[in-house]
């Protein structure tokens, strides 16, 4: 059964996306986390889901903690679809400690691929389901500019202020 929330947040209204699991804390796994007008996310509920808040008690109460700077790291259950070279890509993207950054050449480089494959790794950022917390935030140009982000560089610039201890505007 896919389930759903919404929340607000410092990058406006997040909606939650899972399905229910029984080793997951909480019973519910995250399949998506996404913000109004991202490009390629679910950013509606879709026909035949469930809203229930409780079901997303443990992931909303570790994002609560991570916008208020007390969480650095998720440890929550989540499941998505994608690609092998996505998942990969993803599974790299997972490890970029918090309060850092790597240009897309360095995870092509930790995937074990040509740097100069960075244009494909940063499309399969781009589809990465679940912003915030597979931290997609962190990956930037090789030259260190923020360059592409689903949810919109506000947002980007936000939650890297934050990672860095500097508050936005």
């Amino acid at each position: 059964m896919t389930v759903y929330t919404t929340t607000h947040s410092p990058l406006g209204e997040l909606l939650l996306v899972g399905e229910e699991s029984a080793t997951a804390k909480g019973g519910t796994a995250l399949t998506s986390l996404s913000v109004p007008g991202q490009k390629g996310g679910v950013t509606a509920p879709g026909a035949g889901w469930r809203e229930d808040r409780a079901a997303f008690a443990e992931i909303l109460g570790q994002l609560t903690a991570y916008f208020t700077g007390e969480l650095t790291c998720f440890d929550i259950e989540f499941t998505t679809a994608g690609t092998p070279f996505q998942q990969q890509v993803w599974k790299t993207v997972e490890t970029i400690d918090y309060g850092t950054t790597l240009s897309y050449a360095d995870v092509a480089e930790r995937c074990g691929i040509p740097r100069s494959s960075s244009r494909a790794v940063g499309a399969a950022i781009g589809r990465n389901p679940l912003l915030v917390v597979r931290p997609c935030h962190r990956v930037v140009a090789s030259s260190g500019a923020l360059t592409g982000y689903a949810g919109g560089m506000s947002r980007k610039e936000h939650l890297l202020a934050l990672e860095s201890g500097r508050r936005t505007a």
